[in-house]
């Protein structure tokens, strides 16, 4: 008959169990003294809030992420913070919150997840979400009938591994952040020709051209545009296909513009560039953030997943004041937003999470072809139901 040991004791383990357990890491919450009141005296008023944050956040859910603080010491109210000073229109809803470092996702993923839900209007699963960017895939976009379609415009943003987000990094990040770029970017200028710019020292018909806009009151207040211009730069290409913007609203943005509304020309150009700039950060040993079931994600949750953005510009006068045109929009799950041309607007996806970089592209491309057809359809006097398509 087997016996039962006594528990093994240890007394060298009795005496050092004190010194070893002051040796875990503290909660960094722990090493603030904020001068806070309770959760509930906290807790913001949203009732004029109209951004997906304003409509999702609960004095219970804040009561949860109310003591939690990342390791660079972003807080709860570091996140909600975007919204707060900009309460949004219900006509637009943002999503009201930014985080300040990849940690955030993780540390408070009971409120990003809902937040990311909403807005992309696509659950999170455990499935690691696809990349594809194999831009032979796409099918058309160099097609567009140039009557409608004035320009096109694909960009994609990615942040950088071991940085702070542009809310909440340091002048000291930023700059090594820009000393980054400088190096993967002279490694891209190999097989693409380019020049990199202080913002300082472009003048107004230079920021004209790389169409910079100064920044607005809300980057101001939010940290965003924190000792600008400080370390901000672009790098344009020789030939003009190119731009790539270093510590503005992201760590970096790949933008590829064109005139011949050439959208599979200019996806092409994204795919090509950012995976070589993927392996020069690589080799730099920062990679670009990858979160197992978001994927790459920045600063806003809006473009968690692939944070690519696809947009056309369409030359339209009859569909915009059609009745049925934000039924169409939300079936095709594209969004339609007005220039400074009257006539004019810009036609994009309406989310970047769900789906890959070529099904993305595809469902703006799809979308475009059909909201010229029905603009058509119009121009003739005729009625565009028949065109209305299932939900996507």
């Amino acid at each position: 008959m087997w016996k039962i040991k006594p528990p093994a004791v240890f007394p060298m383990e009795a005496r050092y169990r004190p010194i070893l357990e002051s040796l875990v890491p503290r909660d960094p919450m722990t090493l603030f003294s904020l001068k806070r009141g309770s959760p509930e005296e906290e807790f913001p008023d949203l009732g004029r809030n109209s951004t997906w944050m304003g409509r999702i956040l609960t004095l219970a859910m804040y009561r949860r992420q109310f003591h939690r603080c990342t390791d660079s010491g972003v807080t709860f109210d570091d996140v909600i913070r975007p919204g707060l000073e900009e309460p949004g229109d219900a006509s637009d809803r943002s999503v009201g919150c930014a985080a300040g470092d990849a940690h955030s996702y993780i540390l408070f993923c009971d409120f990003f997840d809902r937040i990311i839900e909403a807005f992309h209007e696509q659950k999170i699963s455990n499935q690691t979400p696809e990349s594809d960017f194999n831009y032979d895939n796409l099918k058309g976009g160099d097609d567009l009938d140039r009557s409608y379609a004035a320009g096109c415009e694909v960009s994609v943003v990615r942040a950088v591994e071991d940085f702070c987000f542009p809310s909440h990094c340091s002048r000291g990040e930023r700059r090594q952040l820009l000393s980054l770029a400088r190096t993967a970017l002279q490694q891209l200028a190999e097989q693409l020709p380019g020049n990199l710019h202080s913002v300082e020292e472009l003048n107004q018909d230079q920021q004209r051209e790389v169409m910079l806009q100064p920044p607005s009151s809300s980057q101001l207040r939010t940290g965003v545009a924190r000792d600008w211009p400080d370390a901000r730069a672009v790098w344009v290409s020789k030939d003009g296909s190119l731009v790539v913007w270093v510590n503005l609203e992201d760590h970096l943005k790949l933008v590829s513009t064109r005139d011949d509304a050439n959208v599979a020309e200019a996806f092409k150009c994204i795919c090509i560039n950012l995976l070589k700039l993927e392996e020069h950060y690589k080799k730099l040993r920062h990679p670009f953030i990858w979160k197992q079931q978001l994927g790459w994600v920045t600063s806003s949750p809006a473009n968690v997943g692939t944070g690519l953005r696809t947009s056309v510009h369409l030359r339209l006068r009859h569909l915009p004041q059609h009745r049925r045109l934000q039924d169409v929009l939300k079936r095709l799950r594209i969004r339609m937003d007005k220039t400074e041309s009257p006539a004019l607007y810009r036609v994009s996806n309406a989310a970047t999470f769900g789906l890959t970089e070529v099904e993305l592209t595809q469902l703006v491309l799809d979308g475009v072809k059909l909201l010229i057809a029905m603009e058509k359809r119009l121009e003739g006097d005729g009625g565009i139901d028949d065109l209305v398509p299932t939900q996507k």
